[in-house]
């Protein structure tokens, strides 16, 4: 039984992509800064747990996989959904804001892919990372240069690895997606000026939902893609295309 981790598991992409993996059978480690909600997550999933930890934090990443280990007795698919975002003015941007940014959505990134690529390694079986960036990896928008700064450097971060961990099986593609309904954009989506703007470059018209992505997700953590990797997948109704 594959054994897949999820961090950003307790709400939005994350929990979509958790509940989706365990609908085919994985065990599902889910991981949220919030372990609240990582709970509720994990309880409506068969073979499932929850993990409290901020996946900036070395020590809580080396004990996330450590547990998933003792747990499920292995490591073969990670989804790495947990992300933040804020909008502001470059010129009066906090830079403390900034690096907090920065950290998770890439340092995060790299540290849960860095410790559960060992665990593949070691097993020799190799495994499954699927990086979540977004559109704008490749696009920029107005007030989001931090978030802009981080994704796009999901996407490098998930090529590199890509070329460092082909020699021992294991996989890693990025995931873009494009304006999804969820608790990290409501503010944008209920804001009729902004929804406008934003339907308007969709040539789809219309937000995704967590689910579209978390297909996706499940997609690149099977054999379906087994000569995949290194690739950027947008999942954006079309916004790349513009």
């Amino acid at each position: 039984m594959t054994v897949s981790l999820v961090t950003g598991a307790g709400s939005g992409i994350g929990a979509a992509t958790a509940r989706r993996l365990g609908d085919r059978g994985d065990r599902v480690v889910c991981v949220d800064i919030d372990g609240d909600r990582a709970a509720e997550v994990a309880d409506g999933i068969e073979h499932a747990l929850a993990f409290t930890a901020d996946i900036t934090d070395e020590a809580q990443c080396d004990a996330m996989v450590s547990m998933a280990v003792d747990r499920f007795g292995g490591m073969d698919a990670v989804v790495t959904c947990a992300g933040i975002e804020t909008m502001g003015d470059s010129l009066e941007f906090d830079p403390a804001a900034f690096r907090r940014i920065v950290d998770v959505n890439l340092t995060g990134s790299f540290l849960t892919a860095q410790r559960t690529a060992r665990v593949m390694k070691a097993q020799g079986e190799g495994g499954w990372i699927v990086l979540i960036g977004s559109i704008n990896s490749q696009a920029a928008l107005p007030g989001a240069a931090a978030y802009i700064a981080s994704k796009g450097g999901v996407l490098m971060l998930g090529r590199a690895l890509a070329l460092d961990l082909a020699p021992h099986g294991i996989r890693v593609n990025v995931i873009g997606p494009g304006v999804i309904d969820t608790p990290m954009t409501s503010d944008s989506l209920a804001d009729s000026a902004r929804r406008e703007m934003l339907m308007e470059r969709t040539p789809l018209g219309r937000p995704g939902n967590p689910e579209e992505i978390a297909e996706v997700a499940a997609f690149l953590t099977s054999d379906a893609s087994s000569f995949m990797t290194g690739a950027f997948v947008p999942v954006d109704g079309g916004w790349l295309t513009r």
